[in-house]
Order: structure tokens, then sequence, then C-alpha cells
């Protein structure tokens, strides 16, 4: 999401270089929901109306644990492609603020005045060097810097478009947590893009292992098999078009402070997407360097390495950074791990959520704890059976 950083330092009043390969971004899988604490993010960095017009409000996600629905969350959440999120930034940089396509052949960091030489020899000159390039790792290695491996094929996520459209669903949105320890599933969750109902499955797996194939050959089966309750609960689930898997590595950047360059968001550390906390951590980068460090930094005559590391080190980003990092790590755990403290987690957890949602559906309900979705889905799929008559 390269295109907020020049838009705020653009704003401030400095003279900004966007750099990037392609004009048009192309097709990527990657982010595609995103909550109310990630978007007020974007009204801070200027860029709330531009994601806006790309997303797809939800205001009511219906949660099914041990094979039922449990619990309707009230809350807005937008699902959106990153693709177009990206493209729509682009569209909307402000007058005087235009795209320059390259790729980068060599980088020289400098205290002054940082170097960037493209491929067809052209030359930028640049006070601060902003390195956003998200999973690449090309350009923080031509900058000199290397990266420490955390946790390699953390995790995989699976996307896919149901065939459907979303008026045809009982829900706004779902999400879906298997009924046991071994699948190594964190959870399903679909939601809508524009009128498509959109799927994605967050998983523990291999990406070239056989299960991993499987699903791509057949993924309408295997998710039958893995979640036997969620036809009951959609309805149709046949899938329309390709499934895209990526797999995720967790990556730090080692000793990444140099002299007027500074990385930001996955370029400096990347998460797993499963606890959801990756852009909210991409957009605090983006925020404490906009607010706290660039403009104090441009205003003097040196950005040195010391002055960029004290950006690595600001309290916020650190604790961005550590609460992502320790999400992702506990959400892999409590889902794969086998030793008796992650199972008496487990247990702790799943009796938890047994009386809480037990306590849930009394209140709900008032009838012998039944949750009153259960009852809004039975009228659904009723009235579904009555149109197919």
């Amino acid at each position: 999401m390269s295109a907020r950083r020049p838009r705020c330092l653009h704003r401030a009043g400095w003279d900004v270089i966007l750099l990037d390969t392609q004009a048009v971004h192309p097709h990527e899988f990657r982010a595609e929901k995103l909550g109310v604490p990630q978007m007020d993010l974007f009204d801070r960095l200027g860029a709330g109306a531009s994601a806006r017009a790309v997303a797809t409000p939800v205001d009511a996600i219906d949660v099914v644990r041990f094979g039922r629905i449990v619990e309707r969350e009230r809350r807005r959440e937008y699902g959106f492609t990153y693709t177009n999120l990206i493209n729509r930034l682009r569209a909307d940089l402000p007058e005087g603020l235009a795209l320059t396509i390259g790729r980068v052949a060599e980088i020289r960091p400098d205290a002054e005045r940082s170097r960037v030489t493209l491929t067809d020899g052209r030359v930028i000159a640049a006070r601060l060097v902003v390195v956003s390039t998200g999973l690449g790792d090309l350009v923080r290695r031509k900058a000199g810097i290397g990266r420490t491996l955390i946790s390699e094929r953390h995790s995989l996520s699976i996307g896919f478009d149901l065939r459907a459209p979303c008026s045809a669903y009982p829900f706004e949105a779902l999400t879906y947590y298997t009924e046991g320890f071994g699948e190594r599933v964190a959870y399903l969750t679909l939601f809508p893009i524009g009128p498509v109902m959109r799927g994605n499955l967050f998983v523990y797996r291999e990406p070239g292992e056989a299960w991993t194939r499987a699903f791509r050959a057949d993924p309408e089966t295997q998710l039958a098999t893995l979640m036997p309750h969620l036809r009951r609960l959609c309805g149709d689930l046949s899938i329309a078009g390709p499934v895209e898997i990526r797999p995720m590595d967790l990556v730090r950047a080692e000793n990444p402070a140099r002299d007027g360059l500074v990385l930001v968001g996955d370029a400096c550390l990347t998460t797993c997407p499963i606890p959801g906390t990756g852009i909210g951590r991409v957009l605090t980068d983006v925020d404490r360097l906009c607010a706290a460090y660039a403009p104090r930094w441009l205003a003097g005559p040196r950005i040195t390495r010391e002055d960029v590391a004290a950006f690595y080190a600001d309290p916020v980003k650190v604790a961005s950074d550590a609460d992502s990092l320790r999400a992702s790590l506990y959400a892999r755990a409590i889902a794969t791990e086998d030793g008796a403290a992650w199972r008496i987690r487990r247990l702790h957890n799943r009796v938890g959520r047994h009386l809480l949602h037990w306590l849930y559906g009394v209140r709900g309900s008032g009838r012998q704890g039944r949750p009153p979705h259960e009852e809004w889905f039975d009228k659904a799929a009723q009235d579904r059976a009555s149109s197919a008559d």
C-alpha cells in the first residue's frame, strides 16, 4: 500500500516521488478485510475516501463454533480486493504527485542525500528513501539490509469466490471455526466484496502437501469434509473460478537502521494474516513515520542512522509489531501444538466459550439457551427451499 506514504508527505509540502515497477498494480491475493480502527487510520492519513470507494461494508458477522451459530457480532468491517485498493489510492494521488515507473538497480543510503539508480540509468537523489515493497525483498537487499526468518511457511491463506451472489446467503458475513483439533485450520470467513461472496480459509499447511493439492483440485468437497455443518448454514457451496493460495513466512529485517533510508510495513516485518493485525500494523508504521519522524528529519540538514533507529524504537510501533507477531505465533500454536500446556489452554478456551455462548443464548432468546440467530437461519433455509419449489 505504498501510495499512502507519499500522499501524507506531499500534503505536508515536500516534493515526493512514488516509484514502482508498474503503472497499474497487477492482481495480487493479499489482505481482503479491514475493520474500523484500520479505516480510522486511513482517514488520519487522508486516504479514507479512497479506501471506502472500493470497500464493501458489513455490520453483522455470524460466528459458528462447535458446528452451530453461537453469536452475531455487531461491528463494522470492510471487504475489498487488495489490487483495487492500491489502484484506487494511486488514482486519487493529489495533483503534483505522479507515479514514476522504474526498477531499482542500486541504492546508496546517505545522511544528506541518498541515491537510487534505476536499471535504465536514471538516478533519483532524495533526502529520505522510504522502502515500502511489501513481501518483496529485492530493494531491501540492495540497500544492504539482511533479514531474520522467524517462522518459515508459517501459514497458508486460501481465497475463492462463491458462485451464488451475496443475496443468496442468510447472513452478511460468516466466521466458521472448525469443531475439533487436528485439522490444522484456523477459521473460514465469508464476506461480501460488491455482489460477490468471498471466502478466505486460513490453515497451517504446507503449499505442496497432499491436503493443499486436494483442496485446489476440489475445494467444494474439501470444505464440506472439513466443515460438515457449513452446507446447512450456507446452502450453495459452489465455487466460481480458481482457488488462490498464498504461503506466508514470518520475517524481520535485520539491523535495518541506515542513513537516509527507512523500511515500513512488510518490508520491515511480515506477520501472519490470521489474527487480522497486518493492515493495522502497516498503517501504524506510516502514521508514526509521517506524524512524528519524517517532518523532523526533513527539517534538519542530515538524516542519520541514529535518527532512523529512533523510528524503529518508537514505543507505538514497537508495541504494534510485538502484538502482531505474538498473535501470529500464538494462533498457530493453539491450533497445532499437542503438548500438555497447549491441550490445557484449548480445554480452558473451549469450556469458557461454551459457557459464554450458553449465557448469550439464554439472554438472547429466553428459551433453553438457543441463540435467536439459529431461528433466523432456519427461516432463511425454509425461504430458499420455498423459492426452489
